[in-house]
C-alpha cells in the first residue's frame, strides 16, 4: 500500500529530475536562452550545475553535469524508499533503476509536452506564449526527423502522434526492465 508520504516524495523527486533534464534538453536542443522559463531553469539549477561543470565538461550541445545530477536525484530517490521499505540496499539495481527512473521521467516529459503543443495548436493557434515556444523548441528535434519521412497530408500533421506511439513502446520496454 503506498502512503501520502510515498506519493509526496515520488513527486518532489520527480520534478527534481524534471529540473534538470530541462536544463539539460534545453542546451541539447539549443532552445531560446532568453526565454523566461529557461532563464528560470537555468537560475534553478546553477547551484548544483555550476560547480559540477568543473569536472564534467559539456560535450557538444549536451551538458553532462545537469544529465548526472538528474541520475543522482533518481538514485537518491530510490535509496530513500528503499530505506523507508526497510528493504535491501543493491548497488547495480539501485544504479540501472536510477538510470531507468530518469529516463521514464524523460519520456514522460515528452509525452506531455507532446499531448500540450497538439492541443494548444487547437485550441489558441498562433498563441506566443513563452512555455509553449519552449515546448514547441524542446519537442521538435523529436519530431522533425519524422516530418521529412512522413508524407504530408495538408495541415494535419501525424509526427506527434508516431512520436507518442514511439514513447509509449519505449515506456513499456523500460517498465519491462524493471520488472
Amino acid at each position: 500500500m503506498v502512503s501520502t508520504l510515498d506519493i509526496i516524495l515520488d513527486f518532489v523527486f520527480r520534478l527534481v529530475i524534471l529540473l534538470f533534464l530541462a536544463r539539460f534538453l534545453l542546451q541539447a536542443s539549443r532552445a531560446d536562452f532568453y526565454n523566461p522559463v529557461s532563464q528560470a531553469v537555468v537560475k534553478a539549477t546553477n547551484p548544483v550545475c555550476k560547480p559540477l561543470r568543473a569536472v564534467l565538461r559539456s560535450v557538444g550541445p549536451f551538458d553532462l553535469a545537469s544529465i548526472v545530477v538528474a541520475w543522482l536525484v533518481a538514485v537518491a530517490s530510490i535509496v530513500v524508499f528503499l530505506l523507508l521499505a526497510s528493504a535491501p540496499l543493491n548497488p547495480l539495481s539501485i544504479i540501472v533503476g536510477g538510470l531507468i527512473k530518469t529516463l521514464l521521467v524523460l519520456t514522460q516529459f515528452y509525452k506531455w509536452s507532446i499531448i500540450i503543443i497538439v492541443i494548444a495548436s487547437f485550441v489558441a493557434q498562433g498563441s506566443v506564449h513563452p512555455a509553449l515556444q519552449l515546448l514547441q523548441q524542446l519537442v521538435e528535434p523529436l519530431l522533425a526527423p519524422l516530418r521529412r519521412i512522413l508524407p504530408s497530408l495538408g495541415p494535419l500533421d501525424l509526427s506527434p502522434m508516431v512520436v507518442i506511439l514511439l514513447i509509449f513502446v519505449f515506456e513499456d520496454l523500460l517498465l519491462r526492465t524493471a520488472i
